[in-house]
């Protein structure tokens, strides 16, 4: 049987470049040498992409972090490449300047393990579309809605989902009368809130604020990372629950799971860089509840058309049981220790055959527009 040459496009412009590091380290681990033929496509921090000299080796975001103040995990030799924005026999060239040489690359699927801006945003995805090329995971349309909180929450609430009152704050409006925000803001959430830049994952930029003075602050972080700022009303005393989903029009929902973070919020510290914080699969909720969280998941991931995967979280109001969804991911955290892979393992899916069902979702999404006609 032929192997399938599979490009795995990592790192990217964002600030979650490392835990893209990490995530594609897994990929290339466990996937199945008999069957795939790995190609590492690595984008720097800068946006220029590259075929490294080896694959990304370390699996912890927070390794990746120390290695990158040093050598330890460099990719080695790197060759400039780039994707031919157009269908083709060769959907990367590469080229290599001092010998005065281009060469080509055919590949059979694009894994896009790319999180944030740049990447997971959809417009990879628009890339990979103009080349006509598979790739795993959500399409333009829903990469670009589940990269922006508060279009996803225009979606969600126009499908009648249920979730969390929350405004919008432009950068534009912050900088020219931040009292008037402040005081629009306080009037109609309250305290505690969540604010969040509105194009950022990773819990990069996110704070709690419980006063005027933290408000002003955490405002003023969010709008360091974005133009928009969303900021929530808290849920009170909330259990953050999970759910991954996988599949294309037909898609299944894994048993959900809880995080217990080891600070007062799941940020980017608890996530990437302690060790504190704990995962609990299956999550510890009655079995209607569970269901309740399944079946919201899926339903999201439809509203916003997405595809191949997806990690829908999820806020559990411990005082009423109340559920209200979070957000959506489309392209999660996937090492072998994230949650997404963790809880299709506790469904009976291990990682190997989850990154099986992944390539054939992407291989049979894109024969079904190739069939679509182009021209009246």
């Amino acid at each position: 049987m032929k192997k399938l040459r599979v490009g795995i496009i990592y790192g990217g412009r964002s600030s979650e470049h490392e835990v893209s590091v990490a995530s594609a380290a897994a990929v290339f681990q466990h996937l199945d040498r008999h069957r795939y033929e790995p190609v590492a496509i690595r984008i720097e921090k800068d946006g220029r992409w590259a075929l490294p000299g080896r694959p990304p080796t370390l699996m912890s975001a927070a390794d990746v972090i120390a290695a990158s103040k040093s050598s330890d995990d460099a990719p080695g030799d790197q060759r400039e490449t780039h994707l031919v924005a157009h269908p083709g026999g060769d959907t990367l060239l590469t080229i290599d300047r001092r010998q005065h040489a281009v060469s080509g690359l055919a590949l059979d699927v694009v894994f896009p393990m790319l999180h944030g801006p740049y990447g997971e945003d959809g417009t990879v995805q628009g890339l990979l579309e103009l080349a006509n090329v598979p790739y795993v995971g959500a399409g333009v349309l829903a990469s670009a809605v589940g990269m922006d909180k508060a279009t996803m929450k225009l979606v969600f609430a126009a499908r009648g989902l249920p979730i969390v009152d929350y405004d919008v704050v432009l950068k534009r409006d912050w900088k020219r009368d931040p009292r008037a925000v402040m005081h629009a803001v306080v009037a109609h959430l309250g305290f505690p809130v969540f604010v969040k830049p509105a194009n950022l994952g990773s819990s990069v930029g996110i704070s709690k604020a419980k006063h005027a003075t933290e408000l002003r602050a955490a405002i003023d972080l969010a709008a360091e990372f974005d133009r928009k700022v969303v900021v929530e009303a808290a849920v009170p005393q909330a259990r953050e629950i999970e759910c991954s989903v996988l599949g294309n029009d037909d898609p299944q929902a894994s048993v959900p799971g809880e995080v217990i973070p080891s600070r007062e919020f799941y940020d980017y510290e608890a996530k990437y860089i302690d060790d504190g914080s704990k995962l609990i699969i299956p999550a510890e909720i009655p079995a209607a509840q569970a269901e309740a969280v399944r079946t919201l998941a899926i339903a999201a991931f439809k509203a916003v058309d997405g595809a191949g995967m997806a990690r829908v979280d999820f806020l559990l109001a411990g005082d009423t049981g109340l559920l209200y969804l979070n957000e959506l991911n489309t392209i999660p955290g996937f090492t072998t220790i994230s949650m997404y892979a963790k809880m299709w393992s506790a469904s009976g899916l291990e990682y190997p055959a989850l990154l099986d069902r992944l390539i054939a979702l992407a291989i049979e999404r894109h024969a079904e527009k190739q069939e679509l006609r182009t021209s009246t």
